[in-house]
């Protein structure tokens, strides 16, 4: 079996993430990585919180806190939302660990030693009232393209245009918000991405026809345009020092590496926090180093975030002239929007993922995201699809077949698995239909197409429904308890088998599910062909239990109570 390297875009520390950030990143590498384990595979899922950079200061500044205080308790309160969702990281770690400090400076050290970082002299805004160099986004005032007057000097965030700071109108300072700017000339690292962009257009080549056309596409833009030298230094307080070994000027001044320069080397740098942490992890760098042909690499990010995956970091890692493991395969997804608007962090519009689990469980939300991932298209959050689909898919498919079965045989056989007569004609077809959808889904999850694989999903639980109406016990019953007994007990085997493939989707339910039966040997991590055509896992005499509800129908008041309280259209 092949090893495989999954890693997520790095969640922002600042602040808690809305559904779109689940969705676009975590939530699909975590079902991705539940079916690999369960198929055999041996796999390693790494994330961690993104910590450096600008708006990490200016939230900790809101709050009043030290930055690193903050970052601190951001990462807790985000890990404690992501157990929430049960997302099952083999490592959660920080881009202010000092594992990634020492790659990062090691990385950098590499890239100048082979001629690929250069020192330049810039011109760059400064506060004599702080007395500071200020990064863009440290610098706001009023956009003059819009005329929105809180616009960052980096991009306004109300009409989207990217801005220099010298562009905006009345600027002033993000700190003390005195107007008295000034621009000097500063010094910053450039990494010289011009002298590898060949070598980058190469990679790609190798491997952009494997890739979603939205990650290809992408990828292939930016460098049709050009790869440009890019400043990966920054005047801040917070971040992976410049060494001074090297650049003992720069370091004298306080500058750190800018943000998305350290951040995907953090991938690296969490794998060794994860293996320092536990000395059984020793072996992390066969997951990096010269690794090449045995770990196959996936990362999972939002559209956003592919030019730095696809071509910045790979950049780096050609520059650096070391074997460190490069992407095979790059998930990217469109957005998840809010009524057809943008979710925002900024602007608190849309469900944020704290509130999605105090309203419902987390499997209510994992399934409808995934089964409603934006792969080829933007899809839209709504909360009249959210709960015609968990009532339909959710709550009568599989939920009410689960309640169903077991509370009938219950009644009318019993707290043990009835025997019933040989299968006969209606189970050999049956067998045959579910062995058939789970060869379906299976291809679809080996494909990454998680839409395709919940549809998948979806028609194993209604095939299910199907053979119970064409069977219907309660009346089979009345004249052939042998016949409703095989029924039953051909019913109980698809809910053992609906719990062990719905793990990667519903792995609370599924747990809840399987432990319905009395199965201490029962240690199957997979379905195969055969056993799904067979489906006798749950013997005859297996006692079971009645579990409470699944799922929970969605009223229209509750529909309108989330509407109220969310917003039931843009904005």
């Amino acid at each position: 079996m092949a090893r495989h390297l999954i890693t997520s875009a790095l969640p922002y520390i600042n602040g808690i993430k809305h559904l779109g950030n689940m969705v676009g990143s975590m939530l699909p590498a975590d079902v991705y990585s539940r079916y690999l384990r369960q198929r055999g595979h041996d796999v390693l899922y790494i994330c961690a919180t993104d910590e450096h950079g600008t708006p990490a200061e200016l939230a900790a500044k809101e709050q009043g806190l030290p930055v690193a205080e903050f970052c601190a308790q951001a990462h807790d309160a985000q890990k404690a939302v992501y157990d929430g969702f049960a997302l099952a990281f083999d490592y959660f770690g920080r881009s202010s660990s000092p594992e990634n400090v020492e790659i990062t400076q090691h990385f950098a050290r590499r890239l100048n030693e082979n001629g690929f970082i250069e020192e330049r002299a810039i011109r760059q805004v400064y506060s004599p009232a702080d007395g500071r160099f200020l990064p863009d986004r440290y610098v706001e005032g009023t956009c003059p393209h819009c005329g929105y007057d809180k616009a960052r000097g980096d991009q306004c965030e109300n009409c989207t245009r990217v801005l220099d700071p010298t562009d905006l109108i009345n600027p002033r300072s993000a700190i003390s918000g005195s107007t008295d700017l000034e621009v000097r000339e500063t010094k910053h690292l450039f990494l010289l991405q011009s002298k590898l962009q060949h070598e980058v257009e190469a990679w790609v080549a190798r491997h952009e026809d494997d890739w979603p056309q939205l990650a290809s596409s992408i990828a292939r833009k930016w460098l049709n345009e050009g790869l440009h030298d890019r400043a990966i230094t920054r005047d801040l307080d917070w971040g992976v020092p410049v060494p001074a070994d090297t650049w003992p000027e720069l370091a004298a001044e306080g500058k750190v590496f800018y943000v998305w320069f350290d951040a995907p080397i953090e991938y690296i740098g969490a794998t060794k926090e994860w293996a320092d942490q536990d000395p059984a992890n020793r072996d992390w760098k066969s997951w990096w180093y010269e690794a090449d042909d045995t770990v196959r690499y996936t990362e999972f990010m939002a559209k956003d975030n592919v030019p730095f995956h696809t071509v910045m970091f790979p950049a780096t890692e050609l520059g650096v002239r070391e074997p460190w493991k490069k992407v095979d395969y790059v998930k990217a997804f469109n957005w998840l929007t809010y009524y057809g608007g943008k979710f925002s962090t900024s602007q608190k519009r849309g469900v944020f993922t704290d509130q999605a689990l105090a309203i419902l469980p987390a499997d209510y939300w994992r399934y409808f995201l995934i089964a409603n991932a934006p792969e080829s298209d933007d899809s839209s959050f709504t909360w009249e699809h959210f709960t015609a689909t968990v009532n339909k898919d959710l709550a009568d498919t599989l939920g009410n077949f689960v309640n169903r079965v077991l509370s009938f045989s219950k009644k009318r056989f019993g707290e043990e698995v009835p025997a019933g007569g040989e299968p006969g004609e209606a189970e050999a077809k049956l067998g045959e239909e579910i062995a058939a959808l789970l060869a379906e889904y299976e291809s679809h999850m080996e494909a990454l197409q998680f839409r395709k694989a919940a549809a998948a999903l979806r028609a194993l639980w209604s095939a299910g429904n199907s053979y119970l109406e064409e069977k219907a016990p309660w009346l089979e019953i009345k004249t052939n308890k042998e016949g409703a007994a095989l029924t039953l007990r051909t019913a109980m085997n698809l809910i053992h088998l609906y719990a062990v493939v719905s793990e990667p989707f519903i792995p609370a339910t599924a747990k809840v599910m399987r432990e319905a039966f009395a199965l201490p040997q029962d240690t199957a991590t997979w379905v195969t062909a055969e056993e799904a055509k067979a489906l006798a896992s749950v013997p005859s005499g297996t006692p079971f239990t009645v579990p409470p509800v699944l799922f929970a129908k969605l009223t229209d008041e509750d529909l309108e109570t989330y509407k109220e309280r969310f917003g039931g259209e843009e904005g």
